[in-house]
């Protein structure tokens, strides 16, 4: 099934889709996905060399692209990154919060106030003030779907993850408060859960290498890591016009683990 973006924005124009953590994995192939479609996108990263490439590979794909870098910790980088969002293209159709971290993963004795910083001031904090800034304009325009990234982790547990799995739980639990308060005027707000992923986020987490890898994955029913690719489908489809009744929910996307 191909997703019609086209009734997203007004009128003609291509939906305005803006990205946090843009750069690299899954956030890179939804930039890439949405433009494929059609899409006008706003990127955001720390690392404006990787951003400037990413806009000319986007352009290249014949879309309009602008990249602005973002903390997403900091309340004002997330204000200028919407508005200026909304001074190039006027409004911003969908968003999709995908900045995060994987932390440092350690056994509960072991954690710090530094660790939890680390974890709770990008996956948290900087999921709520993005939505801050992106409901701001959306329900001021009454219309607009946004997608927060969380993982198959944020509805399980798993040994010496405790910060990186409070903080999926948690944007989890923001989606459903925000699609609540959202829904009266006309703005969706849903999550993405995936579970193992073919990104360089993935490989850190099993050190690099192969054994603890393919021990990993045989916890998978098919057998496999996800591809960004798979991810970033489901986010063009959450947030289309094909999705309208779709809100407060969590979508995991895991090869079969959270059926075991």
């Amino acid at each position: 099934m191909t997703v019609d973006l086209t009734a997203q924005s007004t009128g003609t124009a291509a939906p305005v889709v803006l990205i946090t953590g843009a750069l690299t994995g899954i956030g890179r192939a939804t930039a890439t996905t949405f433009a494929e479609r059609g899409a006008r996108l706003v990127v955001s990263g720390r690392h404006p060399d990787k951003g400037k490439t990413l806009v000319d590979d986007l352009e290249a794909k014949g879309t309009e692209a602008l990249f602005v870098r973002t903390d997403v910790r900091h309340d004002q980088e997330l204000a200028a990154l919407v508005d200026t969002a909304v001074e190039r293209f006027g409004r911003i159709d969908i968003a999709v919060n995908n900045a995060g971290t994987d932390g440092q993963f350690a056994a509960l004795p072991d954690m710090t106030e530094e660790l939890y910083s680390q974890t709770f001031d990008t996956n948290v904090l900087g999921t709520l003030l993005s939505l801050k800034h992106e409901l701001r304009i959306m329900q001021q325009q009454g219309s607009g779907s946004i997608v927060n990234i969380s993982s198959i982790y944020g509805e399980r547990g798993f040994p010496t993850g405790s910060l990186y799995v409070a903080s999926k739980h948690a944007i989890i639990g923001i989606s459903r408060s925000a699609a609540l308060e959202a829904a009266a005027y006309g703005v969706r707000v849903n999550a993405i859960g995936p579970g193992p992923v073919q990104t360089d986020m993935f490989d850190r987490v099993t050190g690099h290498d192969a054994d603890a890898k393919a021990a990993f994955l045989s916890s998978v029913p098919v057998g496999r890591a996800g591809r960004p690719e798979e991810i970033a489908e489901a986010i063009v489809y959450v947030t289309s016009p094909n999705a309208g009744f779709l809100t407060g929910q969590t979508i995991i996307i895991d090869g079969g683990m959270n059926a075991a």
